[in-house]
């Protein structure tokens, strides 16, 4: 059974994987995270890419991501520029939850909850 809607409206056909995004979900682009970006009043620099990667990974070695347990990976990840504090920078709507709709991932429960990941 499919597991995306790219597979289902071409079955056998996989999209062809963005090396600069390897842990990138199948039906994701850097124009779509462009657009997503531009709504939100976003420019993407290479600050951003670096973080939306970062969500990318971490997706995809976690089997059941947890909000708390992302927010303390990414803060121990960017430490060294200002953790917690240097992604609400480049995130202003909520590290976790306007940089997992940029990286193309789900949304995690809790994200929207002010005290984690999201200040809207």
């Amino acid at each position: 059974m499919p597991n995306e809607m790219s597979e289902l409206m071409n079955p056998g056909i996989q999209p062809e994987a963005n090396p600069d995004f390897p842990h990138a979900p199948t039906d994701w682009s850097t124009d779509k995270a462009m657009g997503a970006a531009q709504e939100a009043g976003l420019d993407l620099s290479e600050d951003h890419w670096e973080a939306i990667k970062a969500f990318q990974e971490y997706f995809a070695k976690v089997e059941s991501p947890r909000v708390r347990e992302l927010h303390d990976a990414l803060n121990e990840r960017f430490y060294s520029r200002g953790g917690r504090r240097y992604l609400y920078q480049l995130f202003p709507g909520g590290p976790i939850a306007q940089g997992c709709q940029l990286a193309g991932l789900p949304a995690l429960s809790g994200s929207a909850d002010k005290s984690f990941g999201s200040v809207q």
